[in-house]
């Protein structure tokens, strides 16, 4: 003869060994489950019966759970990463000039309008937007700048400067100078 449990005393015994199982209610049992508890004498009757009271639907390892407040861990405090150290790299040596005022208020080859005091710059290759420091090495002052136009075309200079950046370098008066140039990425 096959012995079966009630659901209600599976659900007792699993409970107290962690596993979450459901506790189904009393009108939930199957009628062969009743057939075998009346069959069955009462000195063998399982020790925990379900009671007539409405059982909870949720496991009773998950509403243990949720009851208890987990502990609050601290956690470090996120820190910001080490800066760069910016790469350099030569892009050359020669002549640059400046441009400014008869220029203001024009569009520059990347679109940009070309405003007085800018710290930018043409070049006839460089990729727009590449910060290049330049060196007056007559002076040995440095400025960074920023490609968003095209040229110089004349003669053999290498970049022509915004009015503010000729201005940083010292060769607004003179209109020329040897410039050392670094690409900065």
């Amino acid at each position: 003869m096959r012995r079966t449990f009630p659901l209600g005393a599976l659900a007792l015994l699993l409970s107290g060994s962690g596993v979450a199982v459901p506790v189904l209610a009393e009108s939930a049992r199957t009628e062969s489950d009743s057939r075998v508890a009346m069959a069955r004498p009462a000195d063998t009757a399982p020790a925990a019966e379900p009671s007539n009271q409405a059982q909870p639907t949720e496991p009773v390892a998950i509403r243990q759970q949720e009851s208890e407040a987990p502990a609050a861990e601290a956690q470090p405090e996120p820190t910001a990463p080490a800066p760069t150290p910016r790469l350099v790299k030569l892009a050359g040596t020669g002549e640059a000039s400046w441009y400014g005022p008869g220029f203001f208020g024009n569009r520059t080859a990347n679109g940009e309008v070309f405003r007085p005091g800018t710290m930018t710059a043409a070049h006839r290759t460089l990729p727009f937007g590449t910060k290049v420091k330049v060196t007056n090495l007559w002076n040995g002052r440095t400025a960074i700048v920023r490609i968003n136009d095209r040229g110089p075309f004349h003669g053999n200079r290498i970049i022509d400067l915004a009015h503010g950046a000729a201005q940083r370098l010292g060769l607004v008066s003179s209109g020329i100078a040897q410039v050392r140039l670094e690409v900065v990425q």
